[in-house]
């Protein structure tokens, strides 16, 4: 029988804290909008800062619709359901708000010793509503174990970034997670807002025994620096030409003019 609460009771953060997986759902204001559903997984991600706030890490994905749509409208629930036990359901109804990585709520939330690789945003909740139903025709699953494929994946990529601003000074030179999230992450799919901060932070990642031991491209590094400084300098010229050929064509005009 569904029975709502104003609150999350400590028997429900109890149970809540137990639990491997919770799905997230939102959706933009446009009646022909995308609806999204995103599970979530991965040890000590939820957090319940009170009875009506939570918050967790955002990781990194190929999409941003959840962090989109609440810049948007705010709107969400946070669903979590047994899989071992008495069967629930429960949902988390409230209002999110997207912190980025490096913005001074995400820091002081996560710091950096702390942060999962690729967490590219924390999403905090403020909860005005809790609903628990039966939950009867959900299935019974053992856990075996979280995945760690995407912590594998980001760590490189962040790696990528530590080795590129220590040799070169720009992480955006190489293909890291800064790039992946300015090329991936700023618009959903409805092309709302995504991330507006973190794939342009100034704050590196934290060195992790995958950026240790990763071993950069010397050669690769080397060609991306003469890249960047050749840039740099076919621009200069380009405009020093510009205005030579400016002045040039202003003196004849005068001349011609007397």
């Amino acid at each position: 029988m569904v029975q709502y609460f104003d609150e999350i009771s400590p028997s429900l953060g109890k149970w809540i804290e137990r639990q491997h997986v919770f799905w997230v759902a939102t959706a933009p204001l446009s009646g022909d909008g995308h609806v999204n559903v995103s599970p979530k997984g991965g040890e000590g991600m939820f957090h319940i800062v009170n009875p009506r706030q939570v918050w967790y890490e955002d990781l990194t994905g190929s999409g941003v619709e959840t962090v989109s749509h609440l810049r948007e409208n705010g709107r969400i629930t946070v669903m979590f359901n047994a899989f071992e036990g008495p069967p629930r359901i429960l949902r988390l109804y409230g209002r999110g708000t997207v912190y980025e990585f490096s913005t001074p709520e995400f820091n002081a939330l996560v710091p950096p010793e702390s942060r999962k690789p690729g967490t590219r945003s924390i999403i905090l909740v403020d909860v005005h509503k809790v609903g628990t139903s039966c939950g009867y025709a959900v299935p019974f699953f053992d856990f075996k174990a979280h995945r760690n494929r995407l912590l594998t994946w980001a760590a490189k990529k962040e790696a990528l970034d530590v080795n590129a601003e220590a040799h070169t000074g720009f992480s955006t030179l190489v293909e890291g997670m800064k790039r992946y999230w300015a090329t991936k992450n700023l618009e959903s799919l409805d092309g709302l807002t995504g991330l507006t901060c973190a794939p342009y932070a100034e704050d590196g990642f934290a060195v992790n025994k995958e950026a240790i031991a990763y071993k950069p491209d010397n050669e690769k590094v080397k060609n991306q620096r003469a890249y960047f400084n050749g840039a740099l300098v076919q621009g200069g010229l380009k405009i020093m030409i510009g205005f030579s050929l400016g002045v040039a064509a202003a003196s004849f005009y005068l001349r011609k003019s007397h």
